[in-house]
């Protein structure tokens, strides 16, 4: 989908940033973006990789585009459905620079895989401007009010290892390792409970945004949906005969 290549791997729809040089942001690449998650979910994928194929995960926006491209509040919440609210777990693979958007990106995403060597950044105070698609908020949920405004006001290049350790991403590991490495987190996720593992993610989303007692409101619905699936029955199935950690999985 122009800027956006995918191709679906057993279970993992493998979604890959592609636009020269350096996938700056713009709002023909996000729509394409979201509407790639769609064609994953659609074709059965359980879990899905972002990554790219640049020098850089992405460098942030296309500046040219941004004046001009602006969001209303509508549309940016239709952007968050659409990268956050995906059924199925998604797995950054981030190489080289993310900034800016590039960042914000990686941050929508369920769990961020760094290269050692990559570096992360919002940038935007530099220019007079602010983070545009939410990543203020979204540093705030995984590191902690000062942590974001350190980030967002400073505006400096960070070391994923910092990143690590602060929690805003999950991992870091060498550079020549991160396309095993984070393909081989997607297909753990692939074969896992499917709806246990969508049910887990809208648990924690609806923490995130509207806080603990917000998720214990439809706690009730999530169990009922969990017992539900057939994976459920696979799953103490399986333990009862074989052991913990036997269950094939088919993802309903």
């Amino acid at each position: 989908m122009g800027s956006i290549e995918y191709e679906k791997d057993g279970g993992v729809g493998k979604v890959t940033l592609a636009k020269p040089p350096h996938n700056l942001i713009d709002n023909a690449m996000l729509f394409d973006l979201a509407a790639t998650y769609a064609k994953a979910v659609e074709d059965g994928c359980r879990s899905i990789l972002l990554r790219s194929s640049m020098r850089h995960f992405s460098a942030g926006a296309d500046i040219d585009a941004i004046a001009s491209e602006r969001w209303t509040q509508e549309e940016l919440a239709s952007l968050w459905k659409s990268f956050e609210d995906v059924p199925v777990p998604i797995v950054a693979a981030v190489h080289g620079a993310a900034l800016g958007g590039g960042f914000e990106l990686a941050l929508m995403c369920d769990m961020v895989i760094a290269a050692d060597t990559a570096s992360f950044g919002m940038a935007e105070a530099s220019l007079g401007l602010i983070p545009l698609l939410g990543g203020v908020q979204r540093v705030v949920e995984r590191a902690g009010l000062a942590r974001a405004k350190e980030l967002a006001m400073f505006g400096r290049r960070q070391d994923p290892k910092a990143l690590e350790r602060w929690g805003v991403i999950n991992l870091v590991c060498p550079e020549t390792e991160l396309p095993v490495v984070s393909l081989s987190w997607a297909r753990q996720l692939a074969a896992g409970p499917t709806v246990a593992l969508r049910t887990i993610k809208t648990l924690a989303n609806k923490a995130a945004r509207q806080g603990v007692a917000s998720a214990d409101a439809v706690q009730e619905h999530a169990n009922t949906t969990m017992w539900s699936s057939q994976d459920q029955e696979r799953g103490l199935k399986a333990f009862a005969t074989t052991g913990p950690g036997s269950a094939v999985f088919e993802g309903n």
